[in-house]
């Protein structure tokens, strides 16, 4: 029997408790914020409250319900990674199976680095600057000055590609990871039989790797959910759609997506009094309903996970 020093018996004691210390204030912190989020905002949870529009001002007392902010949340969020998914899923194919050590990978990949550090705030005004160009008018409305001719550069469109370059490099990083832990006995193996680079890559990595994409696609959704300042800056200020109405009808869609509207970070910022509104407890009832999106999206990447361990095992 090997005796341990007693100096590495107390240090093994002191981290053990430390690290039950700081798992406990962890999820203490969670759980209040959660509780007085639910406590300040469960008078105003309600099935009305989910099924009715916002009223057209946030300075009411009363601000009405969140159905178009969560159909803009969602809308948002399938524009974004609907634009993300192809080219974060092509650029992780690349690096991990095609590209060659050498100045353009590092080129890449630096860049990749650069993007993921950039501020939301700083992606919002480029693309306020780049959408507002009378060439790309198409993706919002064309406004006429005695000046000149530009675009609104404002819409669910714009606001979807912002959020596309914004998620574009976590959504990349994460299939890239995914796409490394693809076993190489697998690769090799397809490689035996005969098969090309890209039908192994098609049918074996991209199978195998699958639940890891998944979850980069899901991770990417959950902050596109919860940014503000792209949806601040290139959405626009108006709690309710502006197209042609009534905004859910087919025929009426490409004039939704050209046009203003909101999502729930945009919604709780204007009725709180943080923002433009009073309406506190409105403010965070919508919050609650924001955290268990979020909290049901992070459920799926852990079921996504167990479901990959339990295929591997």
């Amino acid at each position: 029997m090997i005796l341990k020093p007693k100096r590495q018996i107390v240090g093994n004691r002191l981290g053990y408790v430390y690290s039950w210390i700081s798992i406990s204030l962890v999820v203490v912190v969670c759980v209040f914020i959660i509780w007085n989020i639910l406590y300040l905002g469960k008078d105003v949870i309600s099935i009305s409250f989910l099924i009715r529009s916002p009223n057209a001002s946030a300075l009411d007392a009363s601000s009405g319900g969140i159905l178009t902010p969560m159909i803009g949340t969602l809308i948002l969020t399938a524009i974004g990674i609907i634009i993300t998914l192809p080219l974060s899923l092509s650029t992780a194919i690349y690096l991990c199976y095609y590209s060659k050590k050498g100045v353009f990978k590092t080129l890449i990949e630096t860049a990749i680095d650069i993007l993921s550090g950039i501020p939301t705030v700083v992606i919002g005004l480029f693309s306020l600057s780049v959408f507002t160009q009378p060439w790309l008018s198409f993706l919002s409305t064309r406004i006429e000055t005695d000046i000149a001719v530009r675009a609104y550069g404002r819409s669910f469109l714009v606001a979807g590609i912002s959020m596309a370059i914004m998620i574009l490099p976590f959504v990349t990083k994460s299939m890239l990871e995914a796409l490394k832990t693809v076993p190489v006995g697998l690769i090799e193996g397809a490689f035996a039989l005969g098969a090309t680079k890209w039908r192994t890559t098609t049918k074996i990595a991209l199978n195998s790797a699958r639940d890891g994409i998944i979850t980069g696609v899901i991770l990417g959704m959950g902050r596109i959910i919860g940014d503000t300042a792209i949806v601040w800056l290139a959405l626009g200020g108006t709690l309710r759609m502006t197209g042609i109405q009534p905004w859910w009808q087919p025929a009426n869609w490409i004039s939704t997506l050209r046009n203003t509207g909101s999502t729930l970070t945009s919604y709780i910022y204007y009725t709180s009094p943080a923002g433009e509104g009073n309406s506190f407890d409105v403010a965070f009832g919508a919050s609650f309903v924001l955290i268990v999106i979020i909290i049901l999206l992070n459920a799926a990447v852990s079921i996504i996970g167990n479901i990959g361990k339990q295929k591997e095992s």
